[in-house]
């Protein structure tokens, strides 16, 4: 994939999420967009390079567009752990500049590094120096009693100066201290104003705004408004189907009709069979399509019978045909 094919991806993407993002979780959204960009679930350099861990980088071929999300804060050693993700595959390297979990502080990395703008340019300028793939960067407005109207363009300056020229902002303060990261991306009040603002004042920025967007309407809005891309998050995994069937329609402009979801369900076939033969857990995968049928008739019944039998052992492609039958049962007396 070309760097401006990887730009032009992330005009609407999937943010990395802790547990939920990893490979199964993005076959699965590939399924349903070509086009939308994907991210990994956070994969720290420590780990890639001193910890033995180089499988933390597997992915499948058909996930692409994907984008690897790196967290720490040594310039060397994420500057190794880019060359790595770079000689794997992936269309993009994005550094963590947002997470605010006592793990990510302790290593010193995440939503931390907002108060160390100039360490995360020399991290940045490492990675882009040590492999050819475009380096971005995930963000916050700020941390604890930071003014963000000062804070964060500051940040976006410094750190584009190491030849960054992709962000993507969550649009919330992150507080370090007293709020865990579920409060983190729920209490502190969105400001996607200010976001906007950045936007009109860094226009040779490519700029995506995150945080509580909940739908295509929503996403298509911030794009109207002037935004470079949106990135939507826990959305895009609990009801997938209503943000991701028609995104490469209605936020791409393709031309191609979307996949039902008895289609997305059938093209996981292949991969759960794969992934079982291998020896693999049928929950593994799964666990990331409860939501499939969310707002539909039959969702109930859909999730209770995978998430009641999927983690039993032996449990194979056939509880994925009783669940899709009291679908089909469900529709038919709607």
């Amino acid at each position: 994939m070309t760097l401006n094919a990887a730009t032009e991806a992330a005009r609407l993407s999937v943010a990395p999420m802790m547990d939920w993002t990893d490979r199964h979780c993005r076959f699965l959204h590939r399924q349903m967009s070509r086009r939308v960009l994907l991210y990994t679930e956070m994969v720290t350099a420590a780990a890639l390079v001193r910890g033995g861990a180089p499988h933390l980088l597997e992915f499948d071929p058909a996930e692409h567009p994907v984008a690897v999300q790196l967290g720490g804060s040594d310039p060397g050693e994420l500057a190794e752990a880019a060359r790595m993700a770079a000689e794997e595959g992936y269309d993009e390297v994005n550094l963590n500049v947002g997470c605010p979990s006592d793990r990510v502080q302790s290593g010193t990395f995440g939503a931390v590094l907002m108060l160390r703008p100039a360490l995360v340019a020399e991290c940045c300028a490492a990675m882009i120096a040590a492999q050819p793939r475009e380096v971005t960067v995930k963000c916050r407005i700020g941390v604890d009693d930071q003014d963000p109207e000062v804070v964060l363009p500051a940040f976006l300056e410094t750190v584009a100066a190491s030849g960054v020229r992709r962000f993507t902002i969550h649009a919330r303060k992150a507080w370090l201290k007293g709020l865990s990261p579920k409060e983190n991306r729920e209490i502190p009040p969105l400001d996607y104003d200010l976001v906007h603002r950045m936007k009109a004042a860094y226009p040779e920025l490519h700029l995506s705004i995150n945080g509580g967007v909940g739908s295509l309407d929503e996403a298509r809005a911030h794009l109207v408004r002037g935004m470079d891309g949106v990135m939507i998050g826990r959305a895009a995994y609990h009801a997938p189907a209503d943000i991701l069937l028609t995104a490469d329609r209605d936020i791409f402009g393709d031309d191609s009709a979307p996949r039902s979801v008895a289609e997305v369900v059938e093209a996981m076939r292949p991969h759960i069979a794969a992934h079982l033969a291998g020896g693999g857990r049928l929950h593994q995968v799964t666990r990331h399509m409860l939501g499939l049928f969310a707002g539909r008739p039959g969702a109930r019944a859909w999730r209770r019978i995978l998430s009641e039998g999927a983690t039993r052992p032996g449990a194979g492609l056939d509880l994925l045909d009783r669940a899709l039958d009291a679908v089909a049962e469900a529709r038919a007396a709607a």
